[in-house]
């Protein structure tokens, strides 16, 4: 099964003061409708020349005139006209639970509308389905810019590291094409095409993984909207309010239990403890 049996492992902690591009909510909202962008494939881009002597920071500060996410190669696998679809689970689909979360945002760090999103990858025993769309999907960032994939951890194959292929276009923007990769995984080490920069969160969960990752795109996303006022009211049962500034350590309750603030942030609708993790930890 050339390893496909063995799930990522889970990187260690990496503390923050705060707020940071990756440790930005992940909403968990499906992508709002849009005209498909892309027909067809785009032109490979080349792969980054092999990995630093020393692994970056997995979440540098997003500042004005931040990194663009790196490209990598599209490989052999790609086929255009994916189906429009957040979960690449189907029926009968083995392997671990993983779902990837994030934002792109632009080069000005304001999350990016609309932006298509088209993800490939291997199937538990690292094959890729070549016939049909198994293990293939695309979707559309919301309003907020966030994404959410359903998929499983790829399978290994020979050469290759663990790893998700992805293309990313704003409107009317050329397209990024990359891959992200899982910490903890030997094969890094041995991969030509294996790049930190393009490492993935990854977490255990009930059930499979969570992962996260934000791309930042070559574009500027213009003036920031103004912002929708939000309710102040506390949540059932708890003190947790959307609109209040908590600092890291801050202490709430939401439906009876208890959480403990990870990152400075002020709170939204949609921000709610159980739903964001990489915000709150549960007492």
């Amino acid at each position: 099964m050339n390893g496909a049996d063995r799930d990522a492992q889970e990187p260690g902690d990496r503390p923050h003061s705060g707020v940071t591009r990756k440790s930005v909510l992940r909403a968990a909202a499906l992508a709002l409708p849009a005209p498909f962008l892309v027909a067809g494939a785009a032109q490979a881009m080349g792969a980054v020349a092999g990995a630093p002597a020393s692994t970056p920071p997995l979440t540098p500060y997003c500042d004005d005139g931040d990194d663009p996410t790196p490209p990598q190669m599209e490989g052999p696998y790609f086929k255009p006209n994916s189906p429009r679809r957040a979960s690449l689970v189907e029926a009968g689909t083995v392997g671990t639970r993983l779902t990837v979360v994030g934002h792109v945002f632009g080069l000005d760090c304001r999350p990016v509308p609309n932006v298509l999103l088209d993800f490939w990858q291997a199937d538990a025993n690292g094959g890729y389905d070549n016939t049909g769309y198994r293990m293939r999907g695309h979707q559309f960032t919301d309003a907020s810019g966030a994404y959410r994939l359903s998929t499983i951890v790829p399978g290994l194959y020979p050469g290759r590291t663990r790893h998700i292929h992805v293309k990313a276009q704003a409107p009317n923007r050329p397209v990024l094409t990359t891959q992200l990769y899982f910490p903890g995984e030997p094969r890094n080490n041995t991969d030509s095409l294996y790049d930190p920069r393009l490492l993935m969160t990854v977490r255990t969960v009930s059930g499979g993984r969570e992962a996260t990752f934000d791309f930042v795109l070559n574009v500027t996303s213009g003036p920031t909207p103004t912002p929708t006022p939000t309710p102040t009211s506390t949540a059932p049962g708890g003190t947790w309010a959307p609109g209040t500034v908590y600092p890291a350590g801050a202490r709430v309750t939401y439906g009876g239990v208890g959480y403990r603030c990870l990152q400075a942030h002020t709170a939204q609708p949609g921000w709610e403890p159980p739903n964001t993790p990489a915000l709150w930890a549960r007492d």
